[in-house]
């Protein structure tokens, strides 16, 4: 389990069943819920960063996608 007894090794994608490691960051927030303060981020793999995007973008989320490479500059 994540979290429990360690460190994780690698950033794994947030798309479900995937076990690829993560090159990006997918930003977004739901507005109905959550004003612009609170941004959550998921994960995503080469392969998922279109459908992870596509499918927050169909929902009318704001969404944004940087390199997870980003996040150490940060």
């Amino acid at each position: 389990m994540i979290g429990l007894g360690g460190e994780i090794a690698r950033h794994t994608c947030s798309r479900a069943g995937c076990v690829a490691t993560a090159t990006s960051r997918v930003e977004w927030r739901n507005p109905r819920i959550h004003g612009p303060e609170r941004t959550k981020v998921w994960l995503a793999c080469d392969e998922h960063v279109d459908y992870l995007h596509d499918f927050l973008a169909a929902r009318d989320f704001p969404v944004s996608v940087v390199p997870l490479a980003a996040e150490s500059e940060r």
